[in-house]
């Protein structure tokens, strides 16, 4: 397929593009940044751009990546956001509908999913951790996860107005930064990294991969939504105990984590206030991610 990829000099572009050419597709990079995966630097705000792109390379699917995200909240307006991830949305989305590309993947965020009331939970002292699916009504606490969750209503709309086949991926945290947890600041990056892929966290390579499962799946699913995180062992009747003792809970599921934490001279958290649960994409999507926390451990099990 020409696959239209936004984003594509990002973190998640820069490894999605590669896999796709992998597999025999034709790859044009759309983004503002230079990079060796961007063969059109511009913008997706522009619109002529973007529907000359879409209408002259005979595109056959758009994965919509690219979008200006929670750390730039300090540095844009809200009118930015706006333009970006709304306006740049509709773009594309009409440049779908105009050059009847079939296939349409959106990357959405699980950061949408956390309300001011759910966050005020967490730091006012939640009885339990909030187990959450695609079932929830979302309320998003700044511009960043609001212009997501616009524009997953926009997917839905023209889905519903043009049977644009669309799938909506949230994906959980992949980033590169170092994380912002308040209560993991005695702890390595690697560390911090590794306790989320117990409840809100999954690699790169497997954002991609997802991306390219929805992919191949998008007609036949017409229109669907997924949570794309690693696998948690936990339940929703572990969550008040996650709030109340969290290395309790892990050491149950992994019997062997404080031996293999204790030699790295790591911690667990203490508390864990929120679960994502993935099991809509293992079961709708046939995607599971394939690092999980288990392989943390398998890694230190390893380590001489």
């Amino acid at each position: 397929m020409r696959i239209l990829l936004t984003g594509s000099s990002g973190w998640l572009g820069s490894a999605l593009a590669p896999r796709l050419r992998g597999l025999g597709h034709e790859v044009i990079g759309l983004d503002p940044v230079p990079s060796l995966e961007t063969q059109v630097p511009g913008s997706i705000a522009d619109r002529d751009l973007v529907m000359r792109i879409v209408r002259e390379n005979g595109i056959e699917a758009i994965i919509h990546s690219g979008a200006l995200h929670k750390p730039n909240i300090e540095h844009y307006e809200n009118s930015d956001f706006v333009a970006t991830n709304l306006q740049g949305t509709v773009n594309l989305l009409d440049a779908a509908v105009a050059s009847d590309v079939p296939r349409f993947i959106f990357t959405s965020t699980t950061s949408l999913m956390i309300s001011q009331a759910i966050r005020a939970g967490f730091q006012g002292g939640a009885r339990k951790a909030a187990w959450l699916t695609e079932d929830m009504s979302p309320e998003p606490r700044n511009i960043y996860g609001q212009t997501k969750l616009s524009a997953e209503h926009l997917c839905r709309l023209y889905h519903v107005e043009h049977r644009l086949s669309v799938v909506v991926l949230r994906t959980a945290r992949f980033f590169p930064e170092a994380d912002d947890m308040a209560h993991a600041i005695e702890q390595s990056d690697a560390n911090t990294k590794a306790n989320e892929l117990l409840f809100r966290r999954l690699t790169v390579e497997d954002a991609a991969e997802a991306h390219i499962a929805a992919l191949e799946k998008a007609p036949q699913l017409g229109f669907d939504l997924f949570i794309v995180s690693a696998p948690t062992p936990f339940r929703p009747q572990d969550c008040a105990e996650l709030i109340a003792d969290a290395p309790v809970v892990v050491a149950r599921c992994f019997p062997d984590y404080p031996r293999l934490y204790a030699r790295k001279g790591w911690t667990m958290f203490s508390s864990i206030d929120r679960v994502y649960d993935p099991s809509r994409a293992r079961q709708r999507l046939g995607f599971v991610c394939k690092t999980s926390f288990a392989d943390v451990l398998a890694a230190l099990e390893a380590e001489v």
